[in-house]
């Protein structure tokens, strides 16, 4: 089941300035403007378990939609991170590095990996809003 946004204090919600959209890879973004933040979902992290390391991405970079844009290492498995968007790494999430349990214990807060400036706002349209994404996790 996806946990609601609305529930966690990182978000700040303002009427028709912020979404989040999901990727079919377990991925969310929080779009505020041409900024998104993007963490995994209680998804990811439950089918990896225990996050033991992340790679992110360096500041600056400009990457493209679904290439790879980091790594996270559990006690099970190794997954890759895909770009969502095409765009540019404006801030990583050093706390994340220093402590990656966050992506278990908080993914959809404290949790959160990069934030990126959108080079292409139209690719948001190919992604899930929260009852597609739902309904999607269920079947995974």
């Amino acid at each position: 089941m996806v946990q609601p946004f609305t529930a966690n204090p990182f978000f700040k919600f303002q009427e028709n300035v912020m979404s989040i959209k999901y990727t079919a890879d377990h991925e969310w973004l929080q779009v505020e403007g041409d900024i998104a933040t993007v963490g995994i979902t209680h998804h990811a992290q439950d089918a990896l378990g225990d996050v033991v390391f992340v790679d992110l991405p360096a500041v600056g970079a400009s990457i493209d939609a679904k290439a790879v844009a980091g790594v996270v290492e559990s006690v099970k498995a190794a997954a890759d991170v895909y770009m969502p968007v095409t765009g540019e790494i404006l801030e990583v999430n050093e706390t994340l590095r220093d402590d990656p349990s966050l992506a278990n214990t908080d993914p959809l807060g404290a949790g959160w990996f990069f934030k990126v400036k959108l080079a292409n706002p139209a690719e948001l349209e190919g992604l899930m809003d929260e009852t597609s994404y739902t309904a999607f996790a269920a079947n995974a």
